[in-house]
């Protein structure tokens, strides 16, 4: 039997490629033939030759190129579109009179206390029947802020056509004698005028020694001084600034304060530090140097372990020791301070 068998397969063999060889002399009679049988020689064996490409028409441009143009354009509309939107607008803003500020009516202020609203409204006056967006703000906050009482000010528009001014005022520290006159003034050396019909809500000393003529820096650096003065009194709580009449900033070495009292009033010499003290060992003796001089006038407390009393008669100065209390002769006398007196005076009128 496996002769048989092998027999009958190579007699198959035989038969196919019989088969075969007539099949392509066939086709070599006929190119429709030849041409199928190359079609099916590439379906049977694609490993064994190159597919043909299929030739694929290009545009002008390539497919990257194409996009960044198709982007630019529509950048380019949207733009324009944006653009023609906001002229009109810009144009209907500018030219509508309902953008138009009618009034003072149409301006709100809040925050003055001291700053009359006539005095606010007198910066703004230009900007009356003008188009609310032409106003220039920032212009108009530097104004404001020129006002002695303007710490900063805050202008808004508010449409249609309204303007809202906000205003923080400064705040007085002390009064401030200026060519006789009695002022306020604060922190910072900034002289304000007395308001009207509020003067009697203020309770502060008289300064002296700084004059309407002294740059900004120098005020402000013996306000400096004065602040610190009053915090130290008041740092333990006994709020001795409460009994001073006026300070006398002058000297910047050599800080000067009236104390008042039932039996008068005092010059006390504080020099320019350890405020505090100093004028504990002044409210410690004072009585007993009254009982020991007529009048007391004034006391020097700058030197170290050593105080000066000098009552009303220079012929009897002293220099006493604060510890021991005794008394020998003063080596100087200083002159009291007659002008402070008076704006004392005009203070507690005030």
């Amino acid at each position: 039997m496996a002769r048989k068998n092998s027999s009958t397969i190579a007699d198959e063999e035989l038969e196919a490629t019989a088969s075969e060889s007539a099949r392509k002399n066939d086709l070599e009679d006929s190119p429709l033939d030849a041409r199928m049988l190359d079609l099916d020689d590439e379906a049977e064996s694609p490993f064994l030759r190159g597919q043909k490409r299929v030739p694929v028409r290009r545009g002008a441009l390539p497919r990257n190129a194409a996009s960044r143009v198709k982007l630019a354009l529509i950048v380019i509309v949207v733009v324009t579109v944006a653009g023609s939107v906001w002229v009109t607008l810009h144009r209907y803003a500018t030219g509508s009179w309902r953008f138009r500020l009618d009034s003072s009516d149409n301006i709100t202020i809040s925050g003055n206390d001291n700053v009359s609203r006539s005095q606010i409204l007198d910066v703004l006056a230009s900007d009356i029947d003008r188009n609310i967006f032409f106003v220039p703000l920032d212009q108009r906050k530097k104004q404001l802020e020129q006002i002695p009482w303007v710490q900063s000010a805050s202008v808004m528009r508010l449409l249609p056509n309204r303007l809202k001014i906000v205003i923080h005022e400064r705040t007085p520290v002390a009064f401030v004698e200026i060519d006789s006159h009695i002022e306020l003034i604060d922190a910072g050396g900034v002289i304000m005028d007395l308001p009207e019909n509020q003067s009697g809500k203020y309770s502060f000393p008289v300064i002296v020694g700084i004059a309407d003529a002294d740059p900004p820096s120098t005020r402000a650096a013996r306000m400096k001084i004065y602040s610190q003065l009053i915090r130290e009194l008041d740092a333990s709580g006994a709020h001795y600034s409460a009994s001073l009449s006026d300070v006398d900033l002058s000297d910047p070495d050599d800080v000067k304060a009236t104390v008042t009292d039932p039996n008068g009033a005092v010059l006390v010499h504080l020099g320019s530090s350890d405020f505090l003290e100093r004028f504990k060992v002044y409210v410690a003796h004072v009585q007993e140097w009254r009982t020991q001089f007529q009048k007391l006038e004034s006391v020097d407390l700058r030197y170290q372990h050593q105080v000066i009393v000098n009552p009303d008669s220079t012929s009897a100065n002293a220099k006493m020791n604060a510890e021991t209390g005794s008394s020998s002769e003063a080596a100087g006398s200083p002159t009291p301070n007659k002008k402070a007196v008076a704006a004392k005076k005009t203070k507690k009128h005030t």
